[in-house]
């Protein structure tokens, strides 16, 4: 594994799920890491992504480095011939070869900013440091992308499904600010890499990128969707079309036990942070088929999974 961005960067998805489940299994620590250093590069606040990504590079004897860009270093400038005359220090072509010098691997945390569609779809802050920083990078979250949540999230359904295709449910739900694609964009695209069945539902206007949703079942009924479900994720996004936008919604898209009366006794799953009683009950947060502190456990052995595949691949 050179790099860790999506779910192209992984020849055999599913076969990583089960490496990572042998791996938590084991219990076993691994000095694969001694001696080698992970720069922690955070442009946005993080509590599970940080700790776990901290944890998982200690179980491999890992140093890490941890960088809250623009508050610990200089502002980074981006754009390319930028005349540096205002509130930039320092530019991206100078500040990821340095970085590249201190660590062996670069993972790098930068939400979009929700008002350039197109800007934020190129991935432009994550494809410089690959760009510049020469050695592996792995994302932490991206303006499109969550893959170590992803990666995370199908651990937690491969060590909970009772049948060998379970219908699996991401429905949106609301919250009360512009909430960037990236969760469910990659729940989707690792979803279908699994070999899984995935309905996606949500109302009209909040279609995602056909990009990631391709071989996926939109339901704009959400009752329909839920129906038998096995797994139901629950995640808020913005508008895609008009981009990071909140829509006006009348229907009740708040899920509760008695929506959840008709699914196969589902369980529910929610990446975190939640805000509670807005996108998801306190009855089905605090249910025993609440699955969100599962996904949470399950994010050290994501990243370090993918941290010992960098390992053995390029040192």
């Amino acid at each position: 594994m050179k790099q860790f961005t999506s779910v192209k960067d992984i020849p055999d998805p599913i076969g990583l799920v089960q490496d990572t489940i042998k791996l938590k299994n084991n219990h076993r620590f691994s000095d694969l890491g001694k001696n080698k250093t992970i720069g922690l590069l955070f442009f946005n606040p993080s509590l599970r992504t940080r700790m776990s990504t901290q944890k998982a590079a200690q179980n491999l004897g890992m140093n890490h480095i941890v960088l809250n860009v623009g508050q610990d270093g200089w502002a980074l400038e981006f754009e390319e011939g930028a005349i540096m005359n205002g509130t930039t220090v320092e530019h991206i072509k100078d500040a990821a070869p340095v970085m590249g010098l201190y660590c062996d691997i670069l993972a790098i945390r930068c939400f979009p900013n929700l008002k350039d569609r197109e800007e934020d779809y190129s991935e432009k802050i994550l494809q410089q440091f690959i760009k510049y920083c020469n050695i592996p990078v792995i994302s932490l979250e991206s303006a499109t992308l969550h893959p170590l949540q992803s990666l995370a999230d199908m651990i937690t359904i491969q060590e909970h499904q009772k049948q060998h295709t379970p219908k699996i449910v991401l429905t949106w739900a609301p919250h009360i600010k512009p909430i960037p694609q990236a969760v469910a964009n990659s729940f989707a695209e690792w979803a279908v890499g699994c070999g899984h069945q995935l309905t996606i539902t949500h109302p009209k206007g909040y279609e995602l990128s056909e990009h990631f949703t391709e071989g996926t079942v939109i339901e704009y009924n959400q009752e329909k969707a839920l129906e038998n479900a096995d797994f139901v994720y629950v995640k808020n996004w913005s508008s895609y079309h008009e981009y990071g936008k909140i829509l006006d919604v009348q229907e009740n898209w708040l899920l509760d036990n008695q929506k959840m009366s008709i699914t196969h006794h589902a369980n529910i799953m929610h990446c975190l942070p939640v805000r509670r009683n807005v996108e998801l009950s306190d009855e089905l947060l605090d249910s025993e088929n609440s699955l969100v502190l599962k996904q949470a456990e399950n994010r050290i052995y994501a990243a370090q999974i993918v941290l010992q595949k960098i390992l053995e691949t390029n040192f």
